[in-house]
């Protein structure tokens, strides 16, 4: 008797032995088709080799689906159904000299992307509608801390900020009305960032919030599941925020009441600094963009960066300019040896670029402008 139980206990052993085998083989086969560079396939475990194949085979579902012009997407779209052409893919001979075509295009197409994210400033992503992240541009690493294998596959809830999920969801949400009016997004999260003020990498458990700016479209595709979310993502505040001839700055008590303006506010809307001292800057917004102006505030109230958008800021004297502001909330005292128990109330600082010239000078929009005609 126990002599057929230690046979089976061998067989049973040795069985184990070989699907063991034959997994780490089937996985071994799986890593090596990912188009990823050897030294990185060679740090993936089981778990992450599963998650990074189903991103790819996500994405090359994305990039073959084709939704058509937005006209037939709209149609499908008010008709309840989509409909596609499927691609066709034929062999011939002289495959070399194509491929070495293909070759030499990837590479210009490689160099110009490179360039296009040199000049962004920030990480391409792509969602899915239920919050996964299928695709992030390499770069991301030098602004999360974390390098696109380790985030790819996972989900953005993981990573963002709780009071932001609601948000985040209404945005991954696709409504009939949206899609017809071009999908697009623009809005502010705070995610994990692994790198610290000084860009070294830290633990993800000792991670800050890092506040991005993310703009983009929705994608809908012939299989509703594929639909995803294309997002351009910014790290605020911009490191490109630069002063100039066609940008002034401004600091404002936490209702958004001017406290300080510098001299080139004057040139760019005609007003002087005292002017503007005490008033509310919802004082010199356009009626029309105020909810922009609003949303940007409790942005910055919640998550103490934003970006406005663009909006029109009136002009003295009759008008309006378009301009869009970056904003961050700052202690307005530091610190120091000598009041180290001093409060120091919270302020916040703008930066707003005046982005054209001035339209419709004759048309008066407000009771301010309509003082200062008469009064010139």
């Amino acid at each position: 008797m126990t002599a057929d139980k230690e046979k089976r206990r061998a067989i049973s052993r040795e069985a184990a032995r070989k699907r063991r085998r034959v997994e780490s083989n089937v996985f071994g086969d799986l890593c090596r088709l990912l188009p990823l560079q050897p030294s990185v396939r060679a740090h993936l475990d089981k778990p992450s080799v599963i998650r990074l194949t189903l991103s790819y085979i996500r994405i090359h579902t994305l990039l073959k689906d084709n939704p058509g012009v937005k006209a037939e997407v709209s149609d499908a779209v008010k008709c309840g159904r989509f409909n596609g052409k499927e691609e066709r893919w034929e062999c011939d001979g002289g495959r070399d000299e194509e491929e070495e075509k293909e070759t030499e295009e990837d590479v210009k197409t490689l160099e110009e992307t490179n360039m296009y994210l040199r000049t962004l400033e920030g990480f391409l992503m792509v969602l899915s509608t239920d919050g996964d992240m299928i695709f992030l541009s390499h770069n991301v690493s030098n602004y999360m801390g974390l390098t696109q294998t380790e985030l790819m596959g996972h989900n953005i809830f993981e990573f963002t900020h709780p009071c932001d999920h609601e948000e985040i969801k209404n945005n991954l949400r696709l409504t009939t009305t949206g899609i017809l009016f071009g999908g697009k997004r623009d809005f502010v999260m705070r995610v994990k960032s692994a790198l610290t003020h000084r860009g070294r990498s830290t633990n993800l458990k000792s991670a800050t919030w890092k506040v991005l700016h993310c703009q983009g479209q929705v994608k809908v595709c012939l299989n509703p599941s594929g639909s995803c979310l294309l997002l351009t993502c910014q790290p605020l505040p911009l490191s490109h925020t630069l002063l100039s001839t066609h940008t002034f700055t401004s600091q404002h008590s936490m209702d958004m009441r001017f406290t300080f303006c510098d001299q080139r506010v004057m040139s760019l809307l005609g007003y002087a600094p005292d002017e503007l001292l005490g008033r509310s800057i919802y004082d010199l917004c356009h009626t029309l963009d105020a909810n922009c102006l609003t949303k940007n505030h409790m942005n910055l109230c919640i998550k103490t960066q934003s970006v406005s958008g663009k909006y029109r800021m009136l002009v003295k004297g009759g008008g309006y300019v378009w301009v869009e502001t970056h904003s961050a909330v700052i202690p307005s005292v530091r610190p120091s040896k000598s009041r180290p128990g001093a409060h120091h109330p919270l302020c916040i600082l703008c930066v707003t670029y005046v982005l054209s010239g001035v339209e419709e000078p004759s048309l008066q929009l407000s009771v301010d402008q309509t003082v200062s005609s008469y009064r010139s």
